[in-house]
């Protein structure tokens, strides 16, 4: 079993909590801070990168700077990207079998390989769509 710290712990037991979110390394901090967890940035980062690296976190990188979202799937070939609305910024973890068949298709048929601990589609979600939907009716 390999040796993690507390501040390890505590890293992925604040990003499992808000695992519907992607957070920054700051967020973290202020979250840490507020649970009388406090840890130091250089600290959230090199915890960050082992995370990542063990394949509990995805990176994403945005215009505002890295976010971090929880991965409850951290095998390296398992089939899981983010969908990141980008009226209000919102990231799900998407986790379909049907994804599989898309990244052997364009492997197989277009020779390119996909990181699905780095893609992230980009659209609208369903609550801005039904925003936007209302507002146009009145």
């Amino acid at each position: 079993m390999a040796y993690t710290t507390k501040q390890h712990q505590a890293i992925l037991r604040c990003l499992e909590q808000r695992a519907e979110e992607a957070l920054s390394a700051n967020q973290l901090a202020e979250d840490l801070r507020r649970e009388g967890c406090p840890v130091g940035l250089a600290t959230i980062y090199r915890q960050l990168e082992k995370l990542e690296a063990a394949g509990r976190v995805h990176k994403v990188h945005t215009e505002e700077g890295a976010f971090f979202q929880f991965c409850p799937h951290p095998e390296a070939d398992h089939g899981c990207f983010l969908l990141r609305c980008e009226s209000c910024g919102r990231m799900v973890h998407l986790d379909c079998s049907h994804l599989e068949e898309l990244y052997r298709h364009l492997e197989q048929q277009h020779h390119f390989r996909i990181d699905p601990r780095r893609t992230i589609l980009t659209g609208r979600c369903r609550s801005c769509e039904e925003k936007e939907a209302a507002c146009e009716l009145q």
